[in-house]
């Protein structure tokens, strides 16, 4: 069975900008089903301000958070198949862009650093924790999706 997802970007330019000086704004919105709307822009780090927007949300950020997400998705969703209780999960993911071998910038690395809370009588080992991150890993379908090298960086545990 195949899903279909939709966003709507959307961008109009400012009758003020001339366009083809390179100097309009990159702030454009997202629209998702349910009503949500995410502000959007090139990322500062490629477009200088103020043609970028550093309060939106770069299409970079939305990869790594993404991927974040559906690791997570994915993880609470075996951790429950297991019978473990998950209380939290936080993580701090960061991508990094480097250039290909045809030198083009993309996206090649995504750490995730999930710190994950568990409660109840039963909690994974950290052999345990890492193979639930590996199947999560596996199953995650947008890291199915991407050529990004994902890995899951877990801090040692504190018990």
């Amino acid at each position: 069975m195949a899903h279909e997802y939709k966003a709507t970007v959307s961008w109009k330019r400012a009758a003020s900008e001339a366009f083809t000086d390179n100097k309009y704004s990159r702030a454009h919105q997202w629209s998702f089903d349910g009503g949500v709307v995410v502000p959007g822009s090139s990322s500062p780090l490629s477009v200088r301000l103020p043609y970028s927007r550093a309060d939106a949300v770069d299409p970079e950020e939305a990869l790594v958070a993404a991927l974040s997400s559906c690791h997570m998705l994915t993880f609470l969703y075996l951790a429950a198949k297991q019978g473990l209780v998950v209380d939290a999960y936080d993580d701090e993911a960061v991508g990094a862009m480097t250039k290909n071998a045809r030198g083009k910038l993309f996206v090649s690395r995504v750490a995730l650093r999930p710190r994950i809370a568990f409660s109840g009588a039963k909690v994974p080992t950290e052999a345990e924790l890492a193979d639930l991150h590996h199947h999560a890993h596996e199953e995650c379908f947008i890291a199915n999706s991407v050529l990004t090298e994902v890995v899951i960086e877990t801090p040692p545990s504190s018990t």
